[in-house]
């Protein structure tokens, strides 16, 4: 009996833990708590008496939507900024004016109609997260393997070329990606440019052949 007591005891025990359980799970949230959906963004609205007043917003984090197709110059003028989200939109292209955006750390453009990157992006060295997935890149800049602090490169939903989307879906391929752009951004041209503004063709009237045709020469300006 002592036996049969004891299993019956310890089951009544775990039948009023379990019923406890239940109702910690069951307790009604605060109704004025707020929590939002992503725990990376918080919104502070400015007051009218504080607009009226003068103040100045220092935002840190911006989020701009409404199938936008191109962003203002103006948004680069807020150079506080550490988080941008320009996802979900309808962007064409990306203003070289980003790289004024030196603090940033998290950059967003996923789902947008993008199909190359200005190579200014390299300068943002202070980028830990950029989102570009679900574009239209097929080939991304050299300069990016500039970007030393990376920690995450989203390129998912991206008609990749070959070589870029191996490296990126092998194992540590952020990291492997970034050394072959940076690779590829140092490594010597085949051909040398020539800058025209620094050549100009001068006839030299004293070179002329037997058929009267004077030859040219480049030579630097005077």
């Amino acid at each position: 009996m002592t036996g049969f007591y004891g299993i019956k005891k310890k089951t009544r025990a775990k039948f009023k833990k379990k019923r406890m359980w239940q109702r910690v799970i069951r307790m009604p949230k605060e109704k004025n708590k707020y929590e939002p959906p992503n725990p990376r963004r918080t919104y502070t609205i400015m007051t009218p008496d504080e607009a009226n007043s003068g103040k100045k917003s220092l935002w840190q984090e911006l989020e701009i939507s409404g199938n936008i197709r191109n962003v203002s110059n103006e948004l680069f003028k807020y150079t506080n900024l550490t988080s941008l989200y320009l996802n979900d939109n309808c962007l064409i292209r990306l203003s070289p004016e980003i790289c004024k955006l030196q603090q940033l750390k998290y950059l967003d453009l996923s789902s947008n109609k993008l199909r190359s990157l200005p190579a200014e992006i390299g300068e943002m060295t202070n980028l830990r997260e950029l989102l570009l997935d679900n574009n239209f890149l097929r080939l991304l800049p050299y300069e990016i393997g500039r970007l030393f602090q990376l920690q995450t490169l989203g390129l998912q939903g991206n008609p990749l070329s070959p070589e870029i989307s191996s490296l990126y879906n092998d194992m540590n391929g952020t990291s492997k990606l970034l050394s072959f752009l940076l690779d590829h951004l140092h490594a010597p041209r085949s051909e040398p440019r020539l800058c025209r503004t620094n050549l100009r063709p001068v006839v030299k009237r004293e070179k002329t052949d037997a058929l009267g045709i004077c030859g040219t020469d480049l030579v630097p300006p005077s």
